[in-house]
């Protein structure tokens, strides 16, 4: 890591000060205060959200006999953090959602006093498993395992808890207050399953790892999978990805997705790369690494060039967390959840009978170079396409904007490509700004006339420009021939409502800009969402903006650049997207 402990102290300190929003904050006097009025006003048309109340991690989604089920955290009874319990919600296509009966909540003493995340395996058999975290009556971490009660039944109703749970439970090296969200397990080449589970000793993250031969008995291991000075590690995800060109290639490589269970074969398991991702309790932020994993010491190492701490690469650098994601043996694809929460106030949520969506679910791979994961919208969701426009081969001089008319942007799906006329012209680099590009955006956001950009979109815009959300690229230039591309979501001026969290986000792009001169962005847009994929999904930023003029109608979409160097739309699409069934409940 190479960093001093004063200087892990400090990161630490100024994480949690920046921090506290984000976190989950318990107001019991709030917790049972069902809404019976719903406020339609910003709730989002085709991202997953329930009816009402409280939602946050998702928790253990898989396809099963011809269906996709999410689980997910769920306040039944209010729109703040509190009585949690496994929500359950099933589609065929990930875009239509029916919602079942919770699947899994407080109800035997070692998850009396709460049903936390967890992840879904289906074992060889074919028969799918939970393992999540309980909270028994000592207030302590523990993890069990649940059973479907009727395998015929492919909508998986009911889930049984055996007896002999706890099936994990926290050591004396272990913080029982600090141990939780199990992952989804692998069965390795030596016949052994192995799971993680997220904890901390101190101000190290910890994934801890177990062993186990029948899926009951699980014994922890000497060391843990893998540390970092970061604080608690919440929500570990660790599962293979192909290696383009390499031994696992060819049919694995079309498909872009690895299954955990093909890692007993150990010509799969050695041939592939490895992902571990773990959100960050500190910073409410997620970081991961890709490298290697050796099945004989059970030990994983990131590959060179990836940060494994703080400042390591995000799936999502915006409103993201607590993420998921799973095998889809359906479409030989990796699947990508990921929990959006409200940046307004908690009065604000009482008001509107609920908080929190899922971002929408991506497609997730490794990209051919090894230096990044890709993620991109699943590609069902173009079916809910519709009223279509398009601009194509036009310029956008310095200080210049026009708007994009002739359908309601609202609720759409706007993909762009721009073609910049002279990089060269672009300002220096402070390499200092790579440690922090959020920093980086607040400093010289959408507003701070740039030479080459900013340029990009307004949206959830009002006619008269009071209210917009800036998504945008600015280009640098490093002391050589290199540049460095910043992508920016600023919801500086989304809102007139002055108690709503405003945070800038920002990721920088791995692109080389000088050889093409040409930049895509694919924005989703939401009502109060505003998702976004920078340069084919290298670069992904969800934001929460919550206006007050620019709503239904009145929301529009342009087109700015206030950089001195002219940009050209050359061809941006943009299509109004229609509502799908979202979780009526089941006849």
């Amino acid at each position: 890591m190479g960093m001093g402990m004063a200087a892990v102290t400090a990161l630490l300190l100024v994480a949690l000060l920046t921090a506290v929003r984000a976190s989950h904050v318990v107001y019991p006097e709030l917790q049972s205060l069902e809404a019976t009025e719903i406020d339609e006003t910003s709730r989002t048309g085709y991202h997953f959200q329930p009816p009402k109340h409280w939602i946050n991690d998702p928790n253990g989604p898989m396809y099963y006999k011809g269906l996709y089920h999410l689980f997910y955290q769920y306040n039944p009874k209010g729109a703040v953090w509190g009585n949690i319990v496994w929500a359950h919600s099933v589609s065929t296509d990930l875009i239509d959602w029916t919602a079942l009966d919770p699947g899994i909540y407080p109800s035997k003493p070692f998850d009396i006093n709460g049903c936390w995340s967890g992840s879904a395996t289906v074992l060889p058999s074919g028969v799918p498993v939970m393992m999540y975290t309980g909270i028994d009556p000592s207030e302590h971490q523990v993890q069990n395992v649940a059973y479907p009660k009727n395998l015929s039944d492919p909508f998986l109703r009911e889930w049984t808890k055996p007896d002999y749970n706890p099936i994990i439970v926290p050591d004396s090296g272990i913080n029982a207050s600090a141990f939780r969200d199990p992952t989804t397990a692998w069965y390795g080449p030596d016949g052994h399953w192995r799971l993680l589970v997220g904890s901390k000793a101190g101000d190290k993250g910890l994934a801890v790892l177990y062993r186990s031969r029948d899926f009951k008995r699980w014994v922890k291991a000497h060391h843990p999978l893998h540390s970092g000075l970061t604080g608690m590690w919440e929500c570990p995800d660790f599962f293979p990805v192909a290696v383009h060109g390499g031994a696992a290639s060819g049919r694995r490589h079309r498909r872009r997705g690895v299954d955990t269970a093909e890692l007993r074969d150990a010509a799969v398991a050695e041939a592939v790369k490895y992902v571990l991702k773990v959100s960050l309790d500190l910073t409410r932020y997620e970081y991961y690494t890709v490298g290697s994993y050796d099945h004989a010491t059970d030990r994983y190492t990131p590959d060179a060039g990836f940060p494994d701490n703080d400042y390591g690469l995000r799936y999502d650098y915006g409103d993201f967390y607590a993420s998921k994601s799973f095998y889809d043996p359906a479409k030989r694809r990796r699947i990508l959840w990921g929990w959006a929460n409200e940046s307004d106030t908690v009065p604000d949520d009482r008001k509107k009978g609920w908080a929190g969506i899922q971002a929408i679910p991506r497609k997730l791979w490794l990209s051919p170079g090894g230096k990044q994961l890709i993620q991109w919208p699943v590609e069902e969701i173009k079916a809910l396409r519709d009223k279509h426009v398009n601009v194509s081969d036009r310029v956008v001089k310095s200080g210049q904007y026009f708007e994009v008319t002739g359908f309601k942007s609202v609720q759409s799906d706007v993909e762009v490509a721009f073609a910049i006329k002279d990089v060269s012209k672009a300002e220096q680099f402070n390499p200092a700004w790579l440690r922090d590009p959020q920093a980086l955006c607040k400093k010289q956001g959408a507003r701070v006339t740039g030479e080459v950009g900013p340029f990009g979109l307004w949206v959830l815009a009002s006619g008269d420009l009071t209210e917009r959300t800036a998504v945008f690229f600015r280009v640098f230039k490093t002391a050589g021939t290199k540049h460095v591309v910043l992508m920016c979501n600023d919801p500086t001026n989304s809102t007139f409502e002055s108690q709503v969290y405003r945070p800038t986000f920002a990721g920088f792009v791995n692109v080389d800009i000088a050889k093409t001169n040409t930049i895509a962005l694919r924005t989703l847009i939401d009502h109060s969402v505003v998702e976004s994929f920078g340069a084919g999904g290298k670069t992904c930023i969800l934001t929460r903006v919550y206006p007050k003029k620019a709503l239904g109608d009145d929301a529009h979409l342009f087109v700015f650049n206030h950089g001195e160097v002219d940009v050209k739309v050359v061809k941006l699409d943009a299509w109004e997207m229609k509502t799908p069934k979202m979780n009526a409940p089941a006849q």
